[in-house]
């Protein structure tokens, strides 16, 4: 924390590779400018190798908050002390934080954002066909979420199998299927691949007219929700309103406030 006149500074970040893309530093400066709170929000760009001694370093010098972006949320769970269920159940994390007495806490609210987007949006989850694409640390953050909303099925696509069986093996026996050409189509696709959708949904079977959700957002998801709507599926969303909601779960971990969203949803940012 710095001091800027008689007001402390609360420092947060974003770190991850490429990270100049980011978002998350007007976001959180908005939201701190609902509450009056003196934030100081940047990107950090660190290379997996530097991951762990640059978030020493960030706390060590007195940061609040960190959110976690690619590639380094299966990292970040590796280096907290204490991790909420959220997190441990993804096997990942995308927010840091210390408690008063510098020990580092790891949460996963990428499932939380995703699913309060989902409702916003009016796209229903419980008693619905959910196909998931990737295995990554994002899928992995957004599957105990989904399931809470109780869909019929949840499966999940992946180029590597594998991948899958290791996150359905951290949630009950059949709660989370390996996607395949013989089922029943799905009423709703989310993706949670930078690229490859089109390759993923080619052998898999959609509901004609149902909807689709890319968890990247700007021109990282314009190929993912093309290849969605090549493939039948009307509703087809980009990840910006997740991306707000799961900013506003993180500011609130951090500072105990929750942030209204409604403005950066009909206004930008």
């Amino acid at each position: 924390m710095t001091t800027t006149g008689s007001a402390p500074t609360i420092r947060c970040a974003v770190i991850g590779q490429p990270i100049a893309h980011s978002k998350s530093p007007p976001l959180h400066l908005a939201f701190a400018a609902q509450f009056g709170l003196p934030l100081q929000y940047e990107r950090i760009e660190a290379a997996p190798a530097e991951f762990a001694a640059t978030v020493q370093q960030f706390f060590a010098a007195g940061g609040r908050g960190l959110n976690v972006t690619l590639p380094h949320k299966v990292a970040a769970l590796g280096l907290a002390a204490r991790a909420s269920s959220r997190a441990q159940q993804a096997g990942a994390a995308n927010t840091l934080g210390v408690d008063a007495d510098g020990t580092l806490w790891a949460d996963n609210t990428d499932g939380i954002g995703l699913v309060r987007d989902l409702n916003r949006l009016g796209l229903l989850v419980r008693g619905q066909r959910v196909l998931l694409l990737g295995a990554g640390g994002a899928a992995a953050g957004v599957v105990p979420p989904l399931l809470a909303e109780q869909p019929a099925v949840l499966a999940m696509a992946n180029r590597t199998p594998a991948r899958v069986q290791e996150i359905a093996a951290r949630h009950p026996v059949g709660a989370v299927q390996i996607a395949t050409a013989d089922d029943a189509p799905y009423d709703l696709v989310i993706s949670s691949v930078s690229d490859g959708v089109a390759e993923l949904l080619a052998t898999l079977p959609l509901r004609h007219g149902g909807s689709g959700y890319d968890l990247n957002y700007g021109e990282r998801g314009i190929a993912g929700r093309a290849a969605m709507r090549e493939r039948g599926l009307s509703q087809c969303h980009d990840g910006r309103g997740m991306l707000i909601e799961q900013a506003a779960a993180a500011f609130a971990l951090w500072h105990g406030l929750s942030p209204d969203t409604t403005l950066l949803h009909r206004d930008g940012f």
